[in-house]
């Protein structure tokens, strides 16, 4: 688990540093390579593009691009298969002087695998595969139906998959001829509750034991949802997040309940984390078992008592070693910045070498093998989190 948070917090800091380079014209290369393909066919592609690039108008640019694509098929020459996840290339001139060219290749191997294939050269890296990576949290159920036919989903992401369709059987197995109307209406009401049990017995052995499942939500056109949830014939650690109207009960109508769910799934992902900080708030407060700061944390990290870190997404402190020029003293200093400063005996003092502070941790994290959470800065805890301790905290084991 430590691993997994880790990697997607290295990829959320990466791809911040890569949003923030442009090119001058389309000179920025963006290759994505899924797990299994092969090597040679990526090495092929790239050279058909390198005989293609010949025909670029501009010299510079021209220029540029050749050489962005000579980096990657170089670099690629150390693969015989692409790791397990598959891996993202970004190559190309991110000088900001147009007279000196700065060739930079970065390569990025996402903690999910990727399921987009394709190479683009434009004035920016195409992020959005990998956005959408980082962006995963946790699994939820769908579920529309009506009266006739269900159909039940996963959402992950922005990634749905349907899992299982049932149909009513109500109106097939009966028949009016020959029987009371009473008798009738009972047939038919007991065909609908059992359709409904099988619906929520489809739910229980979907969904019960899933992993960072958060509950379902239910849609479909007419009653029978708002029947079928009165009924609840399913397990009770099935939590229902919400019951939405739609149009469809079939995979059209699964693509309009994740439309219709936007606030819903935004919610639930901003109680989580308010549940958490508010908790590690009160362990402040009240001095339960907790450490924020970062000399802290990281003697509790080394000491093995951290049971849960906590990171602020917005975390960008460093952990800087300063050397006079003048008299050779050292110092470390954990700051935003690498600038330079005067020393007590009039000296510069230059940045020798820096560490990022969450990068540190977060190693630490990994080697004791403690439970990491990342905390955003996109709610109101999240923002507190970061500005009122420094955005590094903790639950400790004692």
């Amino acid at each position: 688990m430590a691993e997994k948070s880790k990697l997607q917090y290295e990829l959320k800091k990466q791809l911040k540093a890569l949003k923030g380079l442009k090119g001058s014209g389309t000179e920025l290369i963006s290759l994505y390579i899924t797990p299994g393909y092969q090597i040679a066919d990526a090495s092929n592609k790239l050279k058909e593009e390198y005989g293609q690039a010949a025909n670029i108008k501009s010299k510079s640019t021209r220029k540029n691009v050749q050489a962005a694509l000579e980096r990657i098929i170089n670099y690629l020459k150390a693969y015989r298969s692409p790791p397990p996840n598959g891996m993202a290339i970004f190559a190309g001139n991110v000088s900001k002087d147009a007279g000196r060219p700065d060739i930079q290749l970065f390569s990025l191997e996402p903690p999910e695998p990727l399921r987009t294939q394709f190479y683009r050269c434009d004035s920016a890296f195409v992020l959005e595969p990998l956005e959408d990576i980082v962006s995963i949290k946790d699994t939820y159920g769908l579920l529309v139906m009506d009266g006739r036919e269900a159909t039940i989903a996963t959402l992950r992401g922005k990634s749905t998959s349907i899992v299982r369709k049932l149909n009513s059987t109500a109106h097939s197995k009966v028949r009016k001829g020959g029987q009371s109307a009473r008798r009738y209406e009972r047939l038919i009401e007991e065909s609908i509750e059992y359709y409904y049990k099988r619906i929520g017995e489809a739910l229980d052995a979907v969904f019960v034991g899933m992993p960072h499942f958060r509950g379902i939500i239910v849609g479909g056109p007419g009653p029978a949802k708002d029947d079928f949830m009165k009924m609840k014939p399913f397990n009770y650690q099935l939590k229902v997040l919400g019951v939405l109207d739609t149009g469809y009960t079939d995979e059209y109508g699964v693509k309009e309940l994740v439309d219709k769910s936007g606030s819903i799934l935004a919610e639930q992902e901003s109680i989580k984390e308010k549940q958490l900080v508010d908790s590690f708030i009160k362990a402040v407060v009240t001095g339960g078992p907790v450490a924020y700061g970062e000399k802290e944390v990281r003697e509790a990290l080394l000491a093995n008592r951290v049971k849960t870190l906590l990171v602020s997404e917005g975390l960008d402190l460093k952990k800087v070693l300063f050397r006079c020029s003048q008299c050779g003293r050292e110092k470390e200093v954990i700051s935003r910045s690498e600038a330079d400063f005067m020393d007590e005996c009039g000296g510069k003092m230059r940045a020798e070498k820096s560490e990022d502070v969450a990068g540190e941790l977060l190693r630490i994290a990994e080697e004791k093998n403690t439970e990491l959470q990342v905390i955003s800065t996109e709610t109101s805890e999240g923002a507190q989190f970061l500005n009122s301790f420094f955005g590094i905290g903790a639950f400790l084991k004692y």
